[in-house]
């Protein structure tokens, strides 16, 4: 019988009696009194399980004065894809966090998930060794700004930013309403009203060089219209203007992009070669081309003739450069 098997048995045993003598668990685990001690420190140590030594029954039982009692259980047999996921993205995400204001707060936190970690037969750098959770795409660059894009968020303020829009390398100073932060592909940024171009924006925060909280009051822009324009067609770079793209993957790349969600409006269906056939709304084309793109011969744009003429160009240019 091996540990997390012993752990439940002994959950069992505690739960089903009123008290439960050494020897009964020796006798039911099959193993040696000095592991039974260990299993049950462990359960009780690391796992929070409410277990005391009842002198006068002589044995263990669970303790129903325990305020953390009745909510007390063992975790799953496994985790879930989802929660694997969550311990793991949480465990390193608290990590990294350092020797910050919240530093006395998670060390509590950081040994609750390593405990839960390693309620396995495995230790908890044992499963992160195993199970890896990648990060792709993300800018790893300190937000030194951050707190002050937060802060004016929360608050309502309006904000004076230093702003390096990629797409032209030009830099330029905005004075903007922020509406919301936003985590996308494992990067931060801010839905805010730009008060230069009088129009909701979308920007990085690792872009921006310097940020200033004013004293005046940001600009309300109604949830509805936030979602209208920022999130109503493909990805994080929207707009009013909604266009919908018709893509065909070749049956073999089908068997991977049919299950996949591009965006919540898609619309999509097998043809009968194979072939997988997607509908999407998209606002800002830049975005949708470098998914497109990945796809390489894998998959043709079908419409809108704007959309087919783009990827058709970037394929070109592309080709050119392996030209001799």
């Amino acid at each position: 019988m091996d540990r997390t098997e012993r752990f439940y048995k002994i959950d069992q045993l505690l739960s089903e009696r009123r008290c439960v003598p050494m020897d009964a668990l020796i006798e039911t685990l099959g193993t040696s009194k000095a592991t039974v001690k260990r299993d049950l420190e462990y359960l009780k140590d690391r796992l929070h399980a409410p277990i005391v030594w009842d002198r006068a029954l002589r044995g263990y039982r669970y303790d129903a004065s325990d305020p953390g009692a009745s909510g007390y259980k063992l975790p799953g047999l496994w985790f879930s894809a989802a929660e694997i996921h969550a311990l793991l993205t949480l465990q390193q995400l608290l990590a990294n966090l350092g020797d910050g204001l919240l530093k006395p707060h998670i060390q509590p936190l950081l040994a609750r998930l390593e405990a839960l970690l390693e309620s396995r037969d495995a230790t908890g750098d044992e499963v992160r060794k195993r199970i890896r959770i990648l990060h792709m795409a993300s800018r790893p660059t300190r937000l030194e700004h951050f707190e002050t894009v937060a802060s004016a968020t929360l608050k309502r303020r309006r904000l004076h930013i230093r702003y390096r829009a990629r797409s032209s390398d030009a830099e330029s100073w905005r004075e903007i309403s922020p509406q919301r932060l936003v985590h996308y592909r494992d990067n931060w940024y801010l839905d805010a009203w730009c008060h230069v171009r009088n129009a909701l924006r979308v920007f990085a925060v690792d872009a921006i060089g310097a940020a200033e909280m004013l004293e005046s009051a940001a600009k309300v822009v109604s949830e509805r219209r936030l979602d209208a324009e920022l999130a109503g067609g493909y990805g994080i770079f929207a707009g009013k203007e909604l266009s919908w793209a018709r893509l065909r993957f070749t049956p073999a790349r089908a068997r991977w992009v049919s299950v996949e969600q591009w965006h919540p409006e898609q619309r999509g269906w097998f043809e009968a070669d194979g072939s997988w056939l997607l509908e999407l709304p998209y606002s800002a084309e830049h975005e949708l081309l470098m998914d497109i793109l990945r796809h390489g011969p894998e998959v043709e744009v079908l419409s809108p003739a704007r959309l087919r003429t783009q990827v058709r160009e970037q394929l070109a240019a592309a080709v050119s450069r392996y030209t001799d």
